[in-house]
């Protein structure tokens, strides 16, 4: 519970004395307190909502402009941010418009919509390409911290494998809530440790807060882990795909998402075979064949699944991608895919986790041997053509225009109550949100004009 939000929603509506007894009321369903130390805490939060107020008095109309928020005036939930469809991608773009406006230079950056970042850095008389990643433990995971740091590990992983580079270091920031056990903590760390000694990738920095600090009642855990990886080749970002080309994928058994899904409905051991590396040494057998260099595009099915990636690659390139029906089932995991399609849920929207590869049709063999060493299974899936769009050929002959939905096919009870139809209001949504990009940027702007003339 956020009993400082909780405060600045109510303060306007409620006397200071009603205020404090019901704060404190709430305050006493998390912690055992005295009824006056909750009212004491109660005064305290309230005291320091209202002390900040005091900015909106201020003559100082550029500090009042910095710490007001360009709202959009559309929830995060209803926009979708986070459920991997329409929504969370246009939102995603706009947080690229916001870096891009700072004109520093990287050879894959946000605005591209791939799985991680890129630069280029001299070293010697050579160029060596650095990849980040950083990826969010699943929030459904919060009270199986093992498999969220398992599974989000494995995740930043892969987004820097499917860029090309090699793996050489993971970081972690973990925040657990003001009443969460402190096992949690190690519970999670153990988690990414597993995945970093199964891969030989070690673990070389990290954070450690609380959610919120003392305004955030409650256990609930969230957490990011991030990777580096390095490579002597330009990136396979995704848009290097080239018409002609092979689309291959790895056979995929989900990670974070198929884990909640297991969890939520009752699935436990379709958990098993989660919990695993396969993607990761996938891409290593491709660096140690020396394949990498000539790939053209790799990805991770995940964001909304393969709908959600196929639109974002057709998206950023222009070119077209055909796709076979069977041979995609043929990919998911035989317990996954069962338990999906019991669950009445569209693998196709879904992350199942398998590695995409976008390759030239003559080295497609080579793959294919590379990727078997490690007895993961890989299949060819589709072909780049110069449609311009993604279709899916159906096993009934049928074409399908691949377009995500509002949000990823819903996958428990809780989502498939929120739904993935697109609201009503979308594009006066989407015209309120591009208003609160541009006011932050041109925010920063001013605060950067502002310092190098100061």
């Amino acid at each position: 519970m956020d009993i400082e939000g909780f405060v600045r929603k109510r303060i306007d509506d409620y006397t200071y004395e009603d205020l404090t007894a019901l704060l404190a009321s709430r305050i006493r369903e998390y912690k055992d307190l005295s009824e006056e130390n909750s009212c004491k805490m109660a005064e305290a939060v309230i005291d320091e909502v209202k002390t900040t107020l005091e900015l909106n008095s201020l003559d100082d109309d550029f500090l009042k402009e910095i710490v007001d928020i360009p709202k959009a005036d559309v929830a995060m939930g209803k926009m979708g941010v986070g459920s991997r469809g329409a929504g969370d991608f246009f939102v995603h773009r706009k947080i690229a418009e916001i870096v891009s406006s700072t004109n520093t230079a990287s050879l894959v950056n946000p605005s591209e919509q791939d799985d991680g970042g890129v630069v280029k850095a001299p070293v010697k008389n050579d160029d060596v390409y650095v990849t980040t990643a950083v990826d969010g433990i699943h929030s459904r995971l919060s009270d199986y911290p093992f498999l969220g740091g398992f599974h989000v590990t494995r995740a930043t992983l892969r987004d820097v494998c499917v860029m090309g580079a090699d793996p050489v270091a993971i970081l972690s920031d973990v925040h657990l809530a003001d009443d969460g056990d402190v096992g949690k903590i190690f519970d999670f760390t153990a988690g990414v440790a597993a995945v970093s000694e199964l891969v030989d990738v070690p673990i070389v920095a990290g954070s450690t807060l609380r959610v919120g600090g003392d305004m955030v009642l409650g256990d609930r855990f969230v957490s990011a882990v991030g990777s580096v990886g390095v490579s002597d080749y330009p990136p396979t970002a995704r848009k290097g795909a080239t018409e002609g080309d092979v689309i291959l994928l790895t056979e995929g058994s989900g990670g974070g998402t198929i884990t909640t899904t297991a969890l939520y409905n009752g699935f436990f051991d379709v958990i098993w075979d989660t919990l695993n590396v396969n993607f990761v040494q996938a891409s290593h057998a491709l660096f140690e064949a020396d394949l990498i260099k000539d790939i053209h595009a790799m990805t991770d099915v995940t964001n909304g699944g393969l709908r959600g990636d196929a639109h974002e690659i057709s998206n950023t390139t222009g070119v077209g991608l055909e796709f076979y029906e069977k041979e995609i089932r043929d990919c998911v995991a035989p317990k996954v895919l069962n338990m999906l399609e019991t669950l009445n849920i569209d693998p196709l929207g879904v992350s199942t986790d398998s590695l995409m590869l976008i390759a030239p049709p003559e080295i497609v063999g080579d793959i294919k041997k590379a990727v078997a060493k490690y007895d993961v299974p890989i299949r060819e899936i589709g072909k780049v053509d110069n449609s311009g769009e993604p279709n899916l050929i159906k096993e009934d002959g049928n074409v399908e225009k691949l377009v995500p939905l509002f949000r990823e096919a819903a996958y428990t009870k809780v989502k498939k109550f929120v739904g993935d139809t697109t609201p009503e209001d979308f594009e006066i949504m989407k015209e309120k949100v591009q208003k609160a990009c541009d006011e932050s940027i041109l925010k920063k702007e001013k605060v950067v004009k502002h310092i190098r003339e100061n």
